[in-house]
């Protein structure tokens, strides 16, 4: 289907469908809404080049990935793409990912801005304090992160409850009876890392636990890393009753590490875990493999794709934010702990079926 056909089956003029799907304030909402309605409904999407002449906008958001050893091109970030690249293919947009050395970050936002090369950027995985805003907001070059930082005036941002979500986890493996409960965070220079790190060592103070750095760590989210340190912790004179990781992929090494001491998950040790519902790698059924904190990578994608676009397109100011809750999901990872108030356990094994509660 054409623009014409499009607008024929509409009963409006051409001009009227296109200064519509190109996000002119002229056009009343009602009429934008069911013009993009019968767009998706009928796959019809703007020819680029006609966009771009019409709107003096380039179509195209851009991602800038610095280069380092803790390079961002992994799978989370994989997912999250995939998903705004639905939000941007809706919209008629491209696509624009640069992979840059670390120190050439800062110039890449000031050469795509002054070439105009793109019409906004998504700033992935934000420091607690982040120069790229005060960078982005000196170009004047739209912009919105994914999660949250800090900036010297309001942002757009999109974030999940990290604090809340870890301290609900931590809660969890408290009233199983567990009290040595190590975590395994991501690297805590990125702002979702230390909240989830604060949301734990809050939970373990309101419990009157006494928080031990010896149980916290910091690495790049790897199987490796979940496994490594779940067997120096587990082969240690004190070993921990249960985990709490930031990543599926780690607890997956956690889970690994448990087996190769002889124990078993959920019975002789708990893990909860943060899942991003990636598509490869699901923690699905009846009874997931591990109870988590579950909140999809790829629809947070979808989402501050359109938020941004919405920016651009002036049906958004700048400065807005949404901050998501997430899932607690029950699996077979989680047990009574040591410090149960039954005679055998404590607390009654779950029944054996996927629970989300809040």
């Amino acid at each position: 289907m054409n623009l014409k056909e499009l607008a024929a089956s509409l009963g409006l003029s051409p001009t009227t469908v296109s200064r519509a799907l190109n996000g002119y304030p002229e056009v009343s909402a009602a009429t934008a809404a069911r013009v993009v309605a019968a767009a998706r409904e009928h796959g019809y999407v703007p020819n680029s080049v006609a966009k771009r002449l019409a709107t003096g906008r380039a179509m195209a958001i851009g991602h800038v990935v610095p280069q380092s050893e803790h390079d961002m091109i992994n799978p989370i970030f994989a997912d999250f793409i995939a998903g705004a690249g639905e939000s941007y293919s809706q919209a008629g947009y491209n696509m624009l990912i640069s992979v840059v050395p670390a120190e050439e970050e800062a110039a890449s936002y000031t050469a795509l801005a002054t070439a105009r090369s793109v019409d906004g950027v998504i700033v992935h995985g934000p420091a607690a304090q982040d120069p790229r805003i005060e960078w982005l907001e000196d170009l004047g070059l739209p912009f919105i992160v994914h999660g949250r930082t800090a900036g010297r005036q309001p942002h757009s941002w999109m974030d999940i409850n990290n604090r809340r979500a870890f301290h609900k986890a931590t809660d969890l493996l408290i009233d199983l009876g567990h009290r040595r409960i190590a975590l395994l965070n991501g690297l805590e220079r990125m702002d979702f890392a230390h909240r989830r790190r604060i949301g734990y060592e809050d939970a373990l103070g309101a419990a009157g636990i006494t928080i031990d750095p010896g149980l916290m760590f910091s690495a790049d989210m790897t199987e490796p890393y979940g496994f490594q340190t779940a067997m120096q912790l587990l082969k240690s004179p004190e070993p921990p009753s249960a985990f709490l990781a930031s990543s599926l992929i780690t607890a997956l090494g956690i889970s690994r590490a448990i087996s190769a001491c002889g124990l078993k998950l959920g019975q002789d040790v708990s893990v909860v875990t943060h899942d991003d519902a990636l598509w490869f790698l699901p923690n699905q059924g009846e009874v997931p493999m591990f109870t988590s904190t579950k909140s999809s990578v790829r629809a947070a994608g979808k989402r501050i794709a359109q938020m941004l676009i919405d920016q651009i397109e002036g049906r958004a100011e700048p400065g807005v934010s949404e901050l998501w809750e997430v899932e607690m999901i029950q699996g077979q990872s989680t047990g009574p702990g040591p410090f149960s108030q039954n005679k055998e356990h404590g607390l009654e094994q779950p029944h054996l079926r996927a629970q989300r509660f809040s």
